[in-house]
């Protein structure tokens, strides 16, 4: 494949993509925890989709405003997202484990005109203390409250007669946020033509999608990987996609595979990690399961045997981020190597480079990196450019990650470049649960780093010093870890807390989380975990 076949039509609207099935084949099938089932085809969710477009062009949105939508696992998701697009709308996901100050970040910095929430999150919206002299319009998706207005109702009434905004293929279309090393979150800008190229590479090189498949992805809106996946990759390519709304459950989770008949899975290492524990595992029929692939951390080889000895299931690794799409995988017809990354999903475009952005001889560990010109690389960070430019060397991006690449081409992991915690797929920025527990009354300074799990993989561990009058305690402990989950999304809470009476610190007074994790790493060892 060549650079030109990634670079969209000057004029490009994704949902256009989409379009080409309109027809009676099943595009969704939704189930929820309480056994509620529901299918929607093709037709039906276009046409919901420029009935949305209607609603919000109605409200006075025109083409490069942007909303921000905060839903679960909803059929109603997709809807948001192709009405909006279509109407040349930009989309800012918002996970629902946001608090009301991750919300207003999101809001205010990304000049949001209306925020579309299901019920059960629009209390932490209304509770914003900030400003929002941007945001014109909130809409809830399945009721009308004081101040809220009602998506369903609207879409009902609408129009499905619409003509898709004439948008370029450098419009944005999403606009993803991104934890990181320090300050606030990041702004990811995608456009329409980003897109393009995802279509034209993952689904195919990765998932190995085919026409007739029921396609699986579990990611959750409000995270890119839903973008990549559930979304793009299933309704782009025209296959059924299988949507949970419910809480994980291993039993469940193989219970729906096999009911559904599903032919490809996307789900985070954690999912197939409980999925291995379960008992009498091979009682589950997942022999229509042809392609079983995981993103978001490293798979562990006990997991992947487990697999291929129970189903004859080879899991398949990949590794991407929210400024990009699947960048090194065990792609279609790849022999794998255990311990591996894989190979990059295209070359030359995914390399090894050193500090001064020149690619390293084979087996030298360097940075992962994009070349810039890669047509499914981000286009910036939205008025953050200083922080783009932090992470450019040359004609490359820096993922922030550290890998070896062998003389065949495979990848082979060796860290962060940052101090940024994966857990359970989860992307989470060690400063910003720093802030929120510095804002306790019994903290006096703290350091969070991530240390190695079994399960999760790494989970989020907080080191703190107490002040004057706080005695350490497991009260205090919950009371930190509660304290947490209020001031930001819950995921990112320290599952672990040590009090200590000092912290590691450099000479300019910066905390060495080096030397923290470093600890944690031994500490593991000594317990007999294997911590690569």
């Amino acid at each position: 494949m060549e650079l030109k076949d990634l670079i969209a039509p000057d004029t490009y609207n994704l949902t256009s993509e989409i379009d080409r099935f309109d027809s009676e084949r099943i595009a969704l099938r939704w189930e929820s925890d309480k056994g509620e089932k529901k299918t929607i085809t093709y037709h039906q969710l276009i046409q919901r989709g420029k009935q949305f477009a209607n609603v919000l062009s109605g409200l006075g949105l025109k083409k490069g405003d942007r909303i921000m939508t905060i839903v679960p696992r909803i059929i109603d998701a997709y809807v948001i997202y192709l009405g909006a697009l279509r109407a040349g709308i930009a989309v800012i996901p918002g996970s629902e484990m946001l608090r009301s100050a991750d919300i207003a970040l999101r809001l205010s910095q990304g000049e949001a005109k209306a925020i579309v929430a299901y019920r059960d999150y629009t209390s932490q919206v209304d509770g914003i203390k900030e400003t929002l002299p941007a945001l014109k319009y909130k809409i809830s998706v399945d009721g009308e409250t004081d101040g809220w207005l009602s998506m369903n109702r609207l879409v009902s009434e609408a129009s499905a007669d619409f003509t898709t905004v004439r948008t370029s293929k450098d419009d944005m279309a999403f606009l993803t946020y991104t934890s990181g090393t320090s300050g606030t979150p990041k702004a990811v800008i995608h456009s329409h033509g980003w897109a393009y190229a995802h279509l034209r590479i993952a689904p195919s090189r990765w998932l190995d999608i085919h026409d007739g498949d029921t396609f699986w992805a579990t990611a959750g809106p409000g995270w890119q990987k839903w973008i990549w996946s559930p979304f793009l990759s299933v309704l782009g390519k025209g296959v059924t996609g299988l949507v949970y709304f419910g809480r994980f459950h291993p039993e469940k989770q193989l219970q729906l595979l096999q009911d559904y008949r599903v032919n490809v899975l996307c789900c985070t290492p954690t999912e197939y990690r409980l999925m291995a524990k379960v008992n009498n595992l091979g009682k589950y029929d997942l022999s229509h399961l042809r392609n079983a692939c995981s993103a978001g951390e490293a798979l562990n080889r006990e997991v992947t045997d487990i697999f291929k000895r129970t189903f004859d299931i080879q899991l398949k690794d990949g590794y991407g981020q929210t400024e990009s799409t699947l960048l090194i995988g065990t792609m279609v017809g790849d022999q794998i190597r255990v311990g591996s990354m894989g190979k990059a999903i295209l070359d030359p475009f995914i390399t090894v480079i050193d500090e001064e952005g020149h690619p390293v001889p084979d087996g030298t560990v360097g940075n992962i990196a994009v070349r810039r010109d890669f047509p499914a690389l981000f286009r910036g960070y939205f008025h953050q450019e200083d922080r783009y430019e932090a992470a450019v060397r040359g004609n490359y991006f820096l993922t922030g990650d550290r890998a070896a690449k062998d003389k065949d081409g495979y990848f082979w992991f060796h860290g962060r470049r940052d101090d940024v915690i994966i857990s359970s797929g989860y992307t989470i920025g060690p400063v910003e649960v720093e802030d929120a527990l510095l804002k306790s009354q019994a903290v006096k300074d703290c350091a969070v780093v991530g240390i190695p799990h079994e399960i999760r993989g790494n989970i989020v561990k907080a080191f703190v010093i107490l002040r004057d009058g706080y005695e350490p305690s497991q009260d205090l402990i919950h009371e930190l870890q509660t304290f947490v989950k209020k001031e930001t999304a819950p995921y990112k809470y320290p599952r672990e807390i040590e009090f200590v009476q000092d912290l590691p610190k450099t000479i300019s007074g910066k905390i060495k989380r080096s030397a923290l994790r470093d600890l944690e790493v031994r500490r593991a060892r000594e317990k007999g975990m294997n911590v690569e």
